[in-house]
């Protein structure tokens, strides 16, 4: 049962009493600017309320900005694609009764989701060609060594029972790869 109930302090607050907590909140928190006529003790102790938090985090009530932008955009989508639709499915006889005569013309319902469509398939197809454009040949000595090519430090001796250090990341010579994949040749 909720019920609201004025609490007797020197400034007027409400508590909505649940069975889960009690949440108590002064009813002239943030109002400084906007009361001229109250006396100096009403506005400093107006100064020393605590802002309103959640209970468990502290963090300030409210909605994130990133949750309304979310919520206005999941919003607007839905209504642009119901105007769409109506646009593109309806007769225009339809829309002309109902007094809509302002609107494009009906080729552009199927032109720009192609025109999208299209505009999607050619980005993928550029990205890849980009990518083989900047990709050295298989016979370049560049897919071997670079500028960031760094040998291997030697070993780094330690006595026995101490952990030994992990070694710095290096190139593994190409020698040694092959000798790993086809065994030395004689």
């Amino acid at each position: 049962m909720d019920s609201t109930t004025p609490t007797s302090s020197s400034s007027t607050s409400y508590t909505v009493s649940s069975p889960r907590r009690t949440l108590s909140l002064p009813k002239k928190r943030n109002y400084l600017s906007s009361q001229q006529d109250t006396s100096k003790e009403e506005r400093e102790e107006i100064k020393h309320l605590p802002a309103v938090t959640t209970p468990i985090t502290g963090a300030p009530a409210g909605p994130k900005p990133s949750e309304v932008y979310g919520f206005v955009g999941a919003i607007t989508t839905v209504v642009a694609t119901s105007v769409f639709l109506v646009w593109a499915y309806i007769p225009e006889p339809w829309l002309h009764w109902m007094g809509i005569t302002y609107y494009p013309n009906k080729y552009w319902a199927l032109a720009i989701p192609t025109y999208a469509m299209v505009m999607v398939v050619l980005a993928v197809v550029f990205y890849i060609a980009m990518n083989f454009m900047i990709t050295p040949l298989p016979t370049s000595f560049n897919t071997i060594f670079d500028d960031y090519s760094r040998d291997p430090v030697g070993e780094m001796s330690s006595e026995m029972g101490e952990e030994k250090p992990i070694e710095p990341i290096s190139d593994i010579e190409i020698s040694y790869i092959n000798e790993l994949m086809f065994g030395s040749v004689s």
